[in-house]
């Protein structure tokens, strides 16, 4: 992962992994039927007032932005993975205390003809 370079700050909440069905792709049959996609999302913020103080409420509860990603994911179908890495970085950012927001989206079960190991888009926003 790639620190956001407009911010000093060097910590951050990391997701990896959140599996979540959806029906997004270019194709019909991904529509109708559905697949799996990965997302890994990485939140930067500043966790030394969360670290200090031991309060939840100091810090994004990893938690409820795990449901909060999962929900983007799943709602409205699109054609692009990168309209969905879209929605979920804005969902990341939404909170006040985040900066910068990482995320990948992996499409497992691409229709691809070719054998691969995976297939993602990537992008880094920051708060404007």
């Amino acid at each position: 992962m790639t620190k956001p370079a407009s911010t000093n700050r060097n910590d951050s909440i990391i997701l990896t992994g959140l599996r979540v069905r959806a029906n997004h792709g270019v194709y019909d049959f991904e529509r109708e039927n559905g697949q799996e996609f990965v997302v890994d999302v990485t939140a930067w913020l500043n966790l030394a007032g969360a670290a200090a103080s031991d309060d939840v409420e100091a810090t994004v509860h990893y938690g409820e932005l795990a449901e909060e990603v999962a929900a983007a994911v799943r709602r409205d179908p699109v054609d692009l993975i990168e309209t969905v890495a879209e929605r979920i970085a804005a969902v990341v950012l939404a909170h006040s205390a985040v900066t910068a927001a990482e995320v990948t989206v992996h499409k497992p079960q691409a229709p691809i003809e070719v054998p691969f190991e995976d297939v993602a888009v990537r992008i880094l926003r920051e708060r404007s």
